[in-house]
């Protein structure tokens, strides 16, 4: 069965709050979602699933450390992440605190490993974004996040 790894760094609660909706979503979906914190990922876990769905706060418009750290660990898998699905959400404490720029480092990362994002004509068009806690919205929006990516991971891993 195909499977999709959602990792996540969450210092306040509210970017783990995200994952777990967007879990939810994958597994409405009928796929097989692992949730794990990005210090409990090892780079070589990420050749074990179909889909890579990556999240984190927004430090000064980027990823945290942590999340970075995971993602230049996996340059020694270069080029066998490629076919596989990726995907990204992020959180901020302001309306223009860096989520959109955190959300394309991640994805800059999983497209030059080759991998498959999805945009979303509707909503958060990159991936998920929350500013504070996830209101109803962005509850909403990682729902349908997770189902879209566990759908694409469907039709090409069936």
């Amino acid at each position: 069965m195909a499977k999709v790894l959602l990792g996540y760094y969450s210092r306040t609660g509210n970017t783990r709050k995200m994952a777990e909706i967007i879990k939810e979503g994958v597994a409405e979906s009928g796929v097989d979602v692992v949730l794990k914190e990005v210090k409990d990922i090892k780079a070589e876990e990420l050749l074990d699933y179909d889909g890579i769905v990556l999240g984190g706060p927004t430090y000064y418009g980027s990823m945290p450390g942590p999340l970075k750290e995971l993602l230049d660990k996996s340059v020694k898998y270069h080029g066998r992440l490629d076919g596989k699905v990726g995907g990204a959400f992020s959180s901020s404490a302001n309306i223009g605190g860096g989520n959109e720029t955190t959300i394309m480092g991640i994805i800059q990362a999983l497209l030059i490993h080759g991998m498959i994002v999805q945009g979303d004509p509707s909503g958060d068009h990159y991936g998920p974004v929350s500013i504070g806690a996830p209101d109803k919205r962005v509850q909403d929006m990682c729902r349908r996040f997770g189902r879209r990516i566990g759908e694409l991971v469907k039709k090409l891993f069936g």
